[in-house]
């Protein structure tokens, strides 16, 4: 049997490396990396933090940000898993670790947070709030987060159609007697809606959030939440 199939990755996914799913997942990455830059506009003089590098190395798109990112002595990448190979791999970018919800660094430390596909495991609502929040507090400028879009037809996770459409109790129910059943637990993947992100912003009056969203085959597949600081 292979590790894909006994658990997920780091990243909590199944999908072998050579997949076709993965191989998408590489391109979708690396246009929402061309968002991040067009909306900011970071030069050499901007520090960025990047929360949620992996110590997965299998994935061509695996901590692509570190891989793009042209003035890597500005980026400090952040994450629970050992990704200390960063800085040999990327000469210039610091690895830290660091819990998304609690952040070891002082507020507005960084000019733009960026944070991929990470807010979708960090729990419950409450705590995709609280995440929110600390992002905020350390960006001076802009903070961007990444997400799947819960109403793309196929759970990017598991590949599964249609499944997660679900009431979220029923669709747990349902995964948690497959082999996917690691993820029917809430604080492995809690899946989001740009409606719920849209509730989460209005809690900050101080930034200015829009919410643009990659798409595949035409439907919105990933929720990708700029917040920029009014007045900065």
């Amino acid at each position: 049997m292979s590790e894909c199939a006994q658990g997920p990755n780091s990243q909590y996914n199944f999908a072998a490396p050579d997949s076709l799913s993965v191989r998408v997942a590489a391109r979708v990455r690396r246009r929402m990396y061309t968002r991040f830059m067009r909306n900011f506009s970071p030069d050499e003089r901007d520090d960025v933090l990047d929360i949620g590098v992996t110590s997965d190395r299998t994935y061509e798109s695996s901590n692509y940000f570190e891989a793009f990112y042209p003035f890597k002595q500005r980026v400090v990448a952040a994450g629970l898993d050992d990704a200390s190979f960063l800085e040999q791999a990327y000469p210039g970018v610091k690895f830290v670790f660091a819990n998304a919800l609690n952040l070891p660094f002082r507020d507005r430390s960084f000019s733009f947070v960026h944070c991929a596909a990470v807010w979708e495991h960090v729990g419950s609502a409450e705590r995709q709030a609280a995440m929110l929040d600390e992002c905020l507090r350390v960006a001076r400028r802009g903070v961007c987060l990444t997400t799947p879009n819960r109403w793309f037809p196929i759970e990017v996770h598991t590949q599964i159609p249609l499944l997660h459409w679900l009431p979220k109790r029923l669709h747990r129910g349902i995964l948690a007697r497959t082999k996917f059943h690691a993820l029917a637990l809430e604080s492995n993947l809690n899946l989001m809606t740009g409606s719920e992100i849209r509730v989460l912003a209005k809690r900050h009056p101080s930034w200015s959030f829009k919410l643009e969203y990659e798409t595949l085959l035409g439907w919105p597949s990933n929720i990708l939440c700029f917040a920029h600081r009014r007045g900065s």
